[in-house]
């Protein structure tokens, strides 16, 4: 998957208060759908779409033991969007830093009185 398709998934997964409850929830410790499921006011077969998109953007890992399938999350995947904001803030520091200087440049060619 090509690396701006990865970020749109993190991201996509990101946009929903629902997943991003999900995915605090899940910060703590693993938990089945029916844990998971239980604060939410929507039917199972809703809530597990969202289950879906967490698992498709690879935020969260499941298994299944019997009837009963366990989710978990997968750390290493918050890494694309923590890189894709760090790059945005570096950018962003630049451009202020460089606007810092424009305008210190500007107050010192201002006549003095």
């Amino acid at each position: 998957m090509a690396q701006s398709a990865v970020a749109d998934a993190v991201f996509l997964a990101l946009s929903n208060p629902t997943r991003r409850k999900v995915l605090e929830r899940l910060s703590r410790a693993p938990a089945t759908v029916g844990e998971l499921a239980a604060p939410f006011d929507m039917q199972l077969p809703s809530f597990v779409q969202h289950l879906s998109v967490l698992e498709r953007s690879r935020l969260v890992k499941s298994s299944k033991r019997g009837r009963v399938r366990t989710y978990a999350i997968a750390p290493e995947r918050f890494k694309v969007a923590e890189n894709w904001l760090s790059a945005r803030r570096q950018a962003w520091e630049a451009r202020l830093d460089r606007f810092d200087r424009y305008v210190t440049e500007l107050k010192e060619k201002e006549p003095q009185t």
